[in-house]
């Protein structure tokens, strides 16, 4: 008889962060006043009204009227101690991109700054043609510029993220995942860049919450127990740093605090280790009246305790690039457990609290980027290269990697302090200094001794760059900088290289073919039907429709069909050539599902590592020499397409589900007799084939079957995916594409 057994149950997490509730209009006034904002009440009182009167009849998914969100989002802000505009953006935020209301409207009443911000703060109107991932890109180059101009863009933008964030329970799983993910890759970075550490803190910890919920509940319960436990060894080290500090005449503030969820998680994953081997999870903090003040603390905590070796940082001598100041070490205890300590002034513990928040108020409400900011001066170089990369994705993929360094520090020969993400290059502190010392670039000197230029900057590091006038960038050094300025600067000199040999090769195959029309190529030129076909491709000069020839994305003979007549046509020999005829045995012209639009019988072709079928959201990109390789627009290979966004084309399906497509599915089934004959006859009920089929079974009582199937179209491979599922045995069905296979690699310059 089996024994009936109750399996334990996981430990039900609470929210880390609380949202605000019933937070009405009064509340900002008070709020503000308290903070000793100046309040023009009528003004600001007519901003709540227009919001109020925009978002009328509108609700949340909790039921509540949409209203209390722009008024929690105010509220945060007034308690960040932000001025009456900011509150003002905070409870008109959301008016222009989901209500009727327009900027003008905004402007007409409230002035032109506050439209300015609320339009800052506006997402990008996402249209029918335009993917997700082009929209949301788009939206975050919109939010650099506007930030630039005015920081409390970006910081209304982090609070809204941080309410919706205290609120996300409300939406689907889906949407929670979604939107968690990208505060953990986007929004809490920024604020982390900006240092405003409880925001980054707080939307860090909600997002864990969200996306591993499971994972939340056991941290949280076993720290609880982890604190309970050890809290009157925390008291005994409190008492004893207040008695150390006290018999030295230093005159400080004491509080320790427990780590962030997300940052101890992230710990134990980096360590590999359980929360029971972990023992720095709080920090003591120590806030002293001034700096002198703050060294003379970390040599009576020296003194207490044994320092751990490595584990000191001086950031008051060497700040962050985020304004962050303290000094940090890791003592060790009685009992041998580690613990922190934190040491920093008044002012130093506000901003590393509040960041540019409290920044803000140091300088009476200015917060233009201008030279003389080093806490914006991260924000000023994303101003910068964004100009250099025209592509949204790639700008997007691009800030992703910039907000997660992992800083070094070092000298110029004049003693000035740069900082660089971990593993940047003498390559990248040569284009930081300047564009035409990186282009030039020969070799450097690192701290007296000559290096190559791929060796990893260290901190401490004295760097002197030699230059040769006859140097140029190579596509090499793509793989040496690490940077987002030095690559795109390498990237704009190649592509303009690169540029002018395909105007030199666009020009070559233009003549020729001018020729075989008896045309001259400088009359041709000038021809009223030649300066239409520009005006229509939206192309500035002549020059660049020959780059697009030479690049391969304008086909010659499409061309000339849209300049000449059809008597002049006639005129020229039409034969196919020989390689026309040859390719076409291999690969017909007319034969191609795929279409690439406007530019008439340009060769395309799926590509074989993600297999797209029609249906599938689609991008093409310009190969040498072999036509248009299509790739699905979720294909891995696509992200590194994209640092060559000049090369990417617009296709569609030119047909529906007049074909069949291979497609390859990993099927995780349990081993059992029977499995393999249900599926092989259900693939053939769904009027499908099976093209090749390979099991393999694992000592946990599991299969894996890779199966090679033909459907018609992305509807057919959704049924047969979801019948699949559905049979006995079978665990979980997904489409298999191959990252790195297929034409990429013969695709990539």
């Amino acid at each position: 008889m089996l024994s009936s057994s109750v399996p334990p149950t996981r430990p039900q997490p609470t929210p880390p962060v609380s949202a605000l509730a019933g937070v009405v209009f009064d509340d900002l006034l008070r709020r503000l006043r308290e903070n000793e904002r100046h309040v023009d009440e009528p003004w600001l009182r007519g901003v709540y009204e227009l919001a109020q009167d925009a978002h009328q009849g509108q609700v949340r998914r909790s039921g509540e009227p949409y209203i209390s969100h722009p008024l929690a989002v105010a509220y945060l802000l007034a308690d960040l101690k932000f001025d009456q505009i900011c509150v003002a953006v905070g409870l008109l935020h959301d008016v222009l991109e989901d209500t009727g209301t327009d900027r003008a409207a905004v402007a007409e009443r409230f002035g032109p700054e506050l439209a300015e911000l609320v339009d800052g703060v506006s997402k990008i109107g996402r249209h029918s043609y335009v993917r997700r991932d082009e929209a949301q890109a788009e939206t975050y180059r919109k939010l650099v510029l506007a930030s630039a101009k005015d920081l409390r863009v970006i910081v209304v933008k982090l609070v809204d993220r941080l309410h919706n964030m205290q609120t996300l329970e409300h939406m689907s799983g889906d949407a929670r995942r979604r939107i968690s993910r990208e505060t953990l890759e986007i929004y809490a970075p920024i604020a982390h860049r900006l240092g405003m550490s409880r925001i980054r803190g707080d939307l860090e910890d909600l997002a864990f919450y969200h996306l591993y919920p499971h994972q939340f509940g056991e941290l949280q319960t076993k720290l609880k127990e982890k604190v309970a436990v050890g809290e009157e060894a925390t008291r005994r080290i409190r008492d004893q740093l207040a008695r150390a500090l006290g018999e030295a005449h230093l005159d400080c503030e004491i509080s320790h605090r427990v780590k962030a969820y997300f940052s101890i998680w992230r710990k134990l994953l980096r360590q590999g280790i359980d929360i029971s081997e972990l023992y720095d999870y709080l920090a003591f903090r120590v806030i002293t009246g001034s700096v002198r003040d703050c060294y003379a603390a970390l040599g009576v905590v020296h003194q207490s305790w044994r320092p751990l070796p490595g584990r000191f940082k001086d950031y008051i001598a060497v700040p962050k690039p985020n304004l962050y100041q303290s000094l940090h070490t890791t003592v060790v205890g009685e009992l041998g457990t580690p613990f922190e300590i934190q040491i920093r002034t008044h002012e130093m513990d506000v901003l590393a609290e509040e960041g540019i928040a409290a920044h803000w108020r140091y300088k009476e409400g200015k917060l233009e980027a201008t030279e003389a900011d080093r806490d914006i001066i991260w924000l000023r170089h994303l101003l910068e290269w964004q100009q250099d990369v025209p592509d949204p994705r790639a700008f997007l993929k691009t800030l992703k990697i910039d907000l997660y360094p992992d800083e070094v520090y070092v000298f110029t020969p004049k003693g000035e302090v740069m900082s660089f993400p971990r593993g940047a290059t003498s390559l990248d502190f040569a284009y930081r200094v300047h564009t035409e010392l990186g282009h030039h670039c020969a070799g450097a000197r690192v701290s007296g001794r000559l290096v190559p230029l791929r060796t990893p900057l260290k901190n401490g590091d004295i760097v002197e760059i030699l230059t040769n006038p006859n140097r140029e960038p190579s596509q090499d050094w793509l793989s040496i900088v690490v940077t987002p300025r030095a690559r795109s600067k390498i990237r704009n000199f190649l592509n303009a290289k690169q540029k002018h040999r395909a105007i030199e090769i666009g020009r070559a195959l233009l003549e020729k073919e001018l020729r075989r029309h008896r045309l001259n190529f400088k009359k041709a030129l000038e021809l009223d039907r030649f300066q239409q076909v520009l005006r229509e491709e939206g192309l500035s000069s002549a020059d660049d429709l020959l780059s697009r020839i030479g690049f391969g994305k304008t086909q010659v003979r499409y061309l000339m069909r849209r300049v000449l007549s059809e008597e002049e046509l006639a005129r020229a020999d039409e034969a196919p050539g020989p390689l026309r005829r040859a390719v076409s045995k291999i690969l017909p012209f007319g034969d191609s599902p795929v279409t690439v639009r406007g530019e008439g019988d340009m060769l395309a072709f799926l590509a074989r590592c993600c297999k797209p079928l029609p249906g599938d959201e689609i991008v093409g990109y310009v190969t040498r020499g072999r036509g248009v390789s299509v790739h699905s627009t979720d294909c891995p290979n696509v992200r590194n397409l994209l640092y060559h966004p000049e090369r990417e084309i617009e296709v569609g399906w030119s047909r529906a589900d007049s074909g069949r497509y291979e497609v390859a599915l990993a099927i995780e089934a349990d081993d059992q007799p029977g499995v393999l004959a249900r599926l092989t006859e259900a693939i053939t009920r769904l009027d499908s084939n099976i093209r090749h089929l390979d099991a393999q079974t694992h000592e946990l009582g599991r299969a894996t079957i890779q199966v090679v199937v033909e459907v018609r179209n992305r509807r057919h491979l959704e049924k047969l995916r979801r019948e699949l599922g559905r049979l006995s045995g079978i665990v979980s069905v997904r489409r298999r594409i191959a990252a790195g296979e297929g034409p990429v690699a013969a695709d990539a310059p």
